[in-house]
């Protein structure tokens, strides 16, 4: 049975500023807790509505009907299963391999996304300033799909971080370069930029190279392309040079 205050904290650990003050944040679904139990993160509570995932210890796990499930999760239609753990300390990023940066990702589902095209794609760290929506959003842990698990997510003041770097930055623009044609290194620095605006000024003015994915429609009147799948498609040229 799950307590009025167990309620009262977990549905309040959908705001970010009770995520920072408890240190912790929800996982929900079975695959993406399994993820999580199978990496360094470390399981606060467990709560199941059906016998599953055995192997966590009982003093950790409490059996709840379908209707309390309901109450705590985030999702329109909850899963069987949900999990409190705890937010670890920062990664502190470091000059290694491609790294994706994020200037301004507002959607949830859109980091999560890119985490989880990260993970696919080999990369390791992504970098995200203080306006991207915060990792341990549920919305964005759901959309990892355990993949928050593998991709260092660093929160930096971006303009700081990318000045007096020793790999090339590269932007992504409507006005870049044929990213098909570029020879592409294996580092590097891959930012993209808000949804709407796309990159700010201030970072713009960083970028040593600017990259874009060329229009192949006749009437060439497609604005552009979510960001996520944008994203996609640069790693997947990025990776492909290195073969």
């Amino acid at each position: 049975m799950v307590s009025k205050n167990q309620i009262k904290l977990i549905t309040s650990l959908q705001q970010k500023k009770f995520r920072q003050i408890h240190k912790l944040f929800i996982a929900e679904g079975i695959k993406v807790i399994q993820e999580l139990l199978d990496s360094n993160f470390v399981l606060e509570h467990l709560f199941v509505s059906v016998s599953i995932l055995d192997n966590v210890n009982s003093s950790q796990k409490t059996s709840i009907s379908e209707a309390d499930l309901k109450k705590i999760s985030c999702l329109a239609t909850p899963n069987n299963c949900l999990a409190l753990f705890k937010i670890p300390e920062a990664n502190q990023p470091h000059q290694k391999g491609l790294i994706v940066a994020l200037d301004s990702i507002r959607d949830p589902g859109n980091l999560g996304t890119i985490i989880r095209l990260c993970d696919w794609f080999g990369v390791e760290q992504l970098w995200c300033d203080e306006q991207t929506v915060d990792v341990y959003n549920p919305k964005v842990v759901q959309a990892t799909m355990g993949s928050i698990a593998r991709v260092a997510v660093s929160y930096v003041d971006l303009e700081k971080q990318l000045q007096n770097l020793s790999i090339p930055v590269f932007g992504t623009f409507m006005d870049g370069k044929n990213v098909y044609k570029e020879k592409l290194p294996e580092e590097g620095v891959l930012i993209l930029g808000n949804e709407a605006n796309g990159i700010s000024e201030k970072i713009e003015k960083l970028v040593t190279k600017r990259l874009a994915i060329p229009r192949f429609g006749t009437l060439q009147q497609t604005e552009s392309l979510n960001v996520a799948t944008a994203t996609a498609i640069f790693l997947s040229e990025f990776k492909r040079a290195t073969f």
